[in-house]
């Protein structure tokens, strides 16, 4: 079945840099000096700022090996911003984490526009947390060029996300137009307001092995989670998405329904359907009620992460298992990926 062989990974490899380029503006040197202050900020205070993974120290070390660039012009030492400036920092080559190959029996469906696939735990599908190549589109991009995908549309580009090591179900499309219709629709059923969705709306069911829910749930038994989703403070990274502090007027509103399938002494493995779209949901949702995720090293009980952790850690078992989805022409899909191995139980 798709989804269920062992897939082949690429080996850690080095990319060939990445030019990152910004314009700094106004609000953005008031963010970092101050609306008052008469002093103009320092080009390492503006990147330690907008890039916090790095301390204003190791940007200074960037200025003097010649890394950034500002209005076309190499830098070799810190100075002053104005707004408008056009700022590159180039990067040097990095090595990229081990990641999956997208096998051939990934694909799900696909009609020429639109592809959906059953993505493994492990492959990014974007560039960002460190990934420049080593992405589910850029094996995309080669499986295009080599010949094994229909191209008279195009690339077929993701519609959406999933996490790094959540499997399952990716949306995909070829044409720009279809891509905005699937966005608009994954929008509107994922909507803070929504209940439940309208019919011919995208329904989206995971399925995760938690640690033991409360004693209570019986099998079978769905509980509606509605903690909102906030900010808080993180040592690594300024802030993070977690369960939010009672009185967050900016917390996030949202909803998910846990479903028990099956009981075991050290794992639950439930359903989880979510009417919203927020970040972490379900890893939040299930730490939320007391059952993080299985192997989830971020999201402690309560919903609140882990301080030494960042977002990117693995270990957790999540799949995005079944959707509905409403193609611009057509008729409404519905479609499966089967589960990996991860998400079974031993006896």
């Amino acid at each position: 079945m798709p989804g269920q062989a062992e897939p082949s990974w690429l080996p850690p490899t080095f990319n060939a840099g990445h030019v990152y380029r910004d314009r700094v503006r106004l609000q953005d040197l008031q963010a970092i000096s101050g609306p008052d202050s008469a002093a103009a900020p320092l080009i390492s205070g503006f990147y330690a700022s907008r890039y916090g993974h790095s301390d204003q120290a190791v940007w200074c070390e960037r200025l003097a090996a010649g890394e950034v660039w500002r209005n076309g012009r190499r830098l070799r030492a810190d100075g002053p911003l104005a707004p408008g400036d056009q700022l590159a920092w180039h990067r040097p080559p990095w090595q990229e984490a081990a990641v999956p190959v997208l096998p051939e029996a990934a694909v799900v469906f696909d009609d020429g526009d639109l592809l959906v696939l059953n993505k493994p735990s492990g492959l990014p599908v974007l560039p960002a947390g460190g990934f420049l190549v080593h992405t589910l589109l850029a094996q995309l991009e080669g499986w295009l060029a080599a010949g094994r995908l229909e191209c008279a549309a195009g690339l077929p580009r993701p519609v959406h996300r999933l996490g790094r090591f959540t499997s399952g179900l990716l949306v995909c499309a070829r044409r720009p137009a279809t891509r905005a219709w699937l966005s608009a629709r994954l929008r509107d059923s994922t909507s803070a307001a929504a209940e439940a969705a309208p019919a011919g709306a995208c329904r989206k069911t995971y399925r995760a092995l938690t640690q033991p829910l409360p004693g209570d749930w019986a099998l079978g038994h769905s509980g509606v989670i509605t903690v909102a989703i906030g900010r808080r403070p993180h040592p690594l990274l300024g802030w993070i998405w977690s369960a939010a502090e009672p009185g967050d007027s900016a917390a996030l509103p949202c909803r998910s329904t846990i479903t028990l399938l099956e009981r075991h002494p050290q794992a639950c493995l439930v359903d989880v359907a979510i009417a919203t779209g927020r970040p972490h949901q379900i890893r939040i949702h299930t730490a939320a009620i007391g059952a993080p995720l299985l192997g989830d090293p971020l999201y402690l009980p309560g919903g609140i992460a882990d301080p030494a952790v960042l977002p990117g850690a693995g270990g957790y078992r999540l799949h995005a298992h079944r959707l509905q989805l409403q193609p611009p022409l057509g008729e409404v899909l519905q479609l499966v990926a089967p589960p990996p191995a991860e998400l079974t139980v031993s006896a």
